[in-house]
């Protein structure tokens, strides 16, 4: 085969390169729209925001714990629920952490970890592709979508890109992946706009000036002869080694943590003064059906080691960054593609579930608890799932308007619809709003009742608005969307609305209240 062949046929856009030098892989990704939103924003800002995926279906409760309802969860999941004095307690919240999670329990005690309770979105899928790709392209759980919500921003900021680029305004990659596979949440309507590096291995490789031996064959040639054409045309590689270079001294990682390998790079760059405006990082094996955790131990087992390495990853990664004095620069988050049941099954494990907590972290972060423990009954069913408290899309569109300074009009044509703001970024950073109290001020008042409770035909819903844009939406106990009964701007003051059983099947129902920062879940029981 020629070379131009062998080129046209193996190197399509988007691919991952062998080498880009010194064995060094870097990837392309396709347009991606946040990222034109981080480095283009209509304020200048050098923030940085570091994604962590938890690949499988991470087990929210057994991660955040409800302590209010410990005895009912106790019920549910009697073969795998943590020894209640061994859970990690959140300050003054009813709310506790696994025990394994130390590192993340001294960042919440300084205030730079706030845990986000029962992220989700309506009608969620259960099959992990499906509900990645709603995740990383932030679609409704019936639409798909071509684009990322971080590439949709770009496709619209550098419609040119890469045509100009790098320059003297943006001379550093728009973002960075560490892993060999392409994001979703990156891809942009035509092309790619960031780089991926493989593997920690291959960038200590860049480094060192270390080539990854190629096989002495003629597909061996082909493979040495693009990484010659990639060294020459790689505009970026060089900035990247430039960056790295600067930063001498590190603190130490744990050992055997793919994690902590993928965030000590990461820390590297952004000590070393790279101006890329988004990481993504991944930890897998979250899917756990069977041996969650160790018999009599349940403190112990795979999700606890899981568990241990993000926490720790986490905690070395921000010791890194604030002696480096880069610590202020940087919010980070976790994502799993969906929770686990409430219920667990008879292998001391759990089965696909609906919503689950979050954890952002991050010296700008509003510490503390973001919404409502969820309600445990005493009486869980296989089939019962958290109810959503908070729309994923939020988080992402409250990162990108208060974190990357991205206005509002921009905002809601990337996210493709308005979603609440909440308050996870403390007030005195760019782009905050000064409103960031007030969703914890008034989470504990009662802002959506309904009576009568149980109900059979009907029953009628009394809900406060504080003025704006508010919601309010039933699912059942799957987390299927089952009515919207309000969406509309209400002005401040107390209203009703009639909820009528449809011939809606016996069991518990979720009225699930947003206006604004604020939001209330409402349990409602429907019997015969």
């Amino acid at each position: 085969m020629k070379r131009r062949d062998f080129l046209g046929k193996t190197l399509p856009a988007g691919v991952l390169l062998p080498s880009l030098i010194s064995g060094f892989s870097l990837k392309a990704f396709g347009s991606s729209s946040l990222l034109s939103a981080l480095t283009a924003a209509s304020e200048e800002t050098d923030h940085v925001l570091v994604i962590i995926q938890l690949n499988g279906g991470n087990d929210g409760l057994n991660m955040v714990i409800p302590l209010e309802y410990y005895d009912n969860l106790a019920l549910a999941r009697p073969n795998i629920i943590l020894p209640q004095n061994k859970i990690i307690k959140l300050g003054n919240f009813n709310t506790g952490i696994h025990p394994k999670m130390t590192g993340i329990g001294d960042l919440y005690k300084d205030g730079k970890v706030q845990v986000i309770q029962s992220v989700g979105y309506p009608t969620p899928n259960f099959s992990h592709f499906r509900a990645t790709d709603i995740w990383e392209t932030a679609s409704e759980s019936d639409q798909i979508l071509s684009t990322g919500w971080a590439g949709r921003y770009l496709g619209q900021e550098y419609p040119n890109f890469p045509i100009g680029y790098p320059n003297s305004v943006m001379p550093h990659p728009l973002a960075i992946q560490i892993g060999s596979f392409l994001s979703p949440a990156f891809q942009g309507p035509t092309l790619n706009m960031g780089m991926a590096i493989s593997d920690p291995v291959n960038f200590y490789n860049l480094l060192n000036g270390i080539q990854s031996p190629a096989p002495n064959t003629n597909a061996g040639k082909e493979l040495t002869y693009i990484r010659q054409v990639s060294q020459q045309t790689q505009q970026y590689a060089n900035v990247i080694k430039e960056a790295a270079n600067k930063v001498k001294v590190q603190v130490t990682y744990p050992t055997g943590n793919a994690l902590a390998d993928q965030l000590k790079v990461v820390a590297r760059l952004i000590g070393g003064g790279l101006k890329t405006r988004m990481y993504m990082v991944n930890i897998g094996s979250f899917d756990t059906h069977a041996g969650q955790v160790v018999t009599n131990a349940t403190d112990t087992g795979t999700h606890a080691v899981l568990l241990q390495k993000v926490s720790d990853a986490i905690k070395a990664f921000m010791d890194d960054l604030k002696a480096m004095e880069v610590s202020k620069r940087v919010v980070g988050m976790t994502f799993s593609e969906f929770g686990r049941r409430i219920k667990s099954n008879a292998g001391t494990g759990t089965d696909h579930g609906a919503a689950a907590p979050i954890i952002v972290f991050g010296d700008a972060v509003q510490g503390g608890v973001l919404g409502n423990n969820p309600v445990i009954s005493s009486n869980t069913s296989v089939n019962d799932n958290i109810p959503m408290q908070y729309d994923f899309r939020s988080v992402y569109a409250t990162l990108l308007e208060k974190w990357f300074c991205v206005d509002k009009a921009t905002l809601d044509s990337v996210m493709l619809k308005n979603f609440q703001s909440l308050p996870i970024i403390r007030s005195g950073t760019n782009c905050m709003s000064t409103k960031t109290t007030e969703a914890n001020h008034e989470s504990g008042k009662n802002l959506i009742t309904n009576y009568p409770n149980p109900f059979s035909s009907s029953t009628t819903i009394k809900y406060v608005s504080k003025g704006g844009h508010l919601l309010i939406q039933v699912f059942n106990t799957m987390g299927k969307l089952i009515t919207t009964l309000v969406d509309e701007v209400k002005p401040e003051g107390n209203y009703s609305i009639t909820f009528e059983n449809r011939y809606y099947p016996p069991g518990v129902y979720y009225a699930r209240l947003q206006n604004g920062e604020l939001q209330q879940v409402r349990n409602m029981m429907i019997v015969r």
